[in-house]
């Protein structure tokens, strides 16, 4: 029976002795005999976190919290990290508190950290990122159950039969009327699907539609032609361009004579000896000017004139050989 006892009771002390390691292990106090560094992060709201919670790393524990302080009106808490983790945590690092459920515990979770940036040193403060508040997240669920609570209850049957109560009694008014015109429909749609009228020979007739087809294919036809016509028409704008281009460059007649200054005067010379000819033949000076202007010289030209033509005339009255004699006469 003794020995019964004490068997009970050494179970018991073993029980107790393995649920204390548990609980201890759980709570985080057997960190303080653990090796590590501490490090910071200051957060806007702790969120419910709480001292022996975990500090992960890509889902792995790296550390755990150890307090949490109120500084400058932020949460600012001091992380105990497991010495061998120390070269995974990097300056660019940081801090985000996240949950593991909607009745999970809260953690810390240190994100990014890339291999090219020095390594954080004990004591060091990392870098923050706000999540969204659980508590806010759930007022803005609770604020979205109601507003689906008040929509539901707008469709209650009152509600319903308020709304539909007019359409209802318009139907029932205007029942007559509403039958025509469906009956009317009814027969319009049976007169299209029997090919009768516009409608009904625009979907029925191949005729029609061989029509519609030849004047689509004469429109694409057109529009090929018109596709030519611009094409004809960029090439001659292109040839233009292309001119245009050589004569300011100076190339070609026109070229020369709007880039050449030599040709230029030339031409501006020619036009004033012109213009200074013209004046003169205005005035009645030269041979030309006098022919223009002098009434004498333009009478004597007409008496000559005349007798010339009197001449001929009394030429054509004697014969051939006479005409030869005063001809031989006058020479010799």
């Amino acid at each position: 029976m003794r020995n019964t006892l004490e068997t009970r009771l050494g179970i018991f002390f073993a029980l107790a002795l393995f649920v204390s390691v548990l609980i201890l292990e759980m709570v985080g106090a057997f960190d303080f005999f653990k090796g590590g560094y501490h490090v910071h992060a200051s957060f806007k709201n702790a969120q419910e976190l709480k001292k022996g919670d975990l500090v992960k790393m890509a889902g792995v524990e790296v550390g755990r919290v150890e307090s949490i302080a109120l500084t400058n009106k932020l949460a600012r808490v001091t992380m105990k990290i497991q010495t061998r983790h120390q070269e995974n945590l990097r300056t660019d690092s940081k801090a985000v508190i996240k949950f593991t459920g909607l009745m999970g515990q809260n953690f810390i979770a240190i994100e990014g950290g890339s291999a090219n940036t020095p390594i954080v040193q004990p004591g060091a403060a990392l870098e923050v990122a706000e999540q969204p508040d659980l508590s806010m997240l759930m007022v803005k669920l609770e604020n979205v159950a109601t507003g689906v609570e008040s929509l539901t209850k707008s469709f209650s049957t009152d509600n319903l039969s308020t709304l539909m109560g007019p359409l209802t009694d318009f139907v029932k008014q205007n029942n007559p009327v509403l039958t025509a015109a469906i009956a009317n429909l009814r027969s319009v749609s049976e007169k299209i699907a029997q090919g009768q009228g516009t409608v009904g020979k625009l979907i029925s007739d191949d005729a029609l539609y061989n029509s519609a087809l030849g004047a689509a294919t004469n429109l694409q036809t057109v529009s090929g032609d018109l596709k030519g016509l611009v094409r004809q028409a960029e090439t001659t704008l292109g040839d233009a361009r292309q001119i245009i281009a050589q004569i300011n460059a100076g190339q070609g007649n026109l070229g020369k004579l709007t880039k050449d200054e030599a040709l230029y005067m030339e031409t501006t010379n020619a036009l004033t000896h012109l213009r200074q000819i013209l004046e003169k033949v205005n005035r009645g000076q030269g041979s030309v000017g006098k022919l223009v202007n002098e009434e004498s010289f333009l009478k004597n030209a007409k008496m000559s004139l005349q007798k010339l033509d009197k001449a001929t005339d009394s030429l054509e009255d004697q014969g051939p050989l006479s005409v030869l004699g005063i001809i031989i006469g006058t020479l010799f």
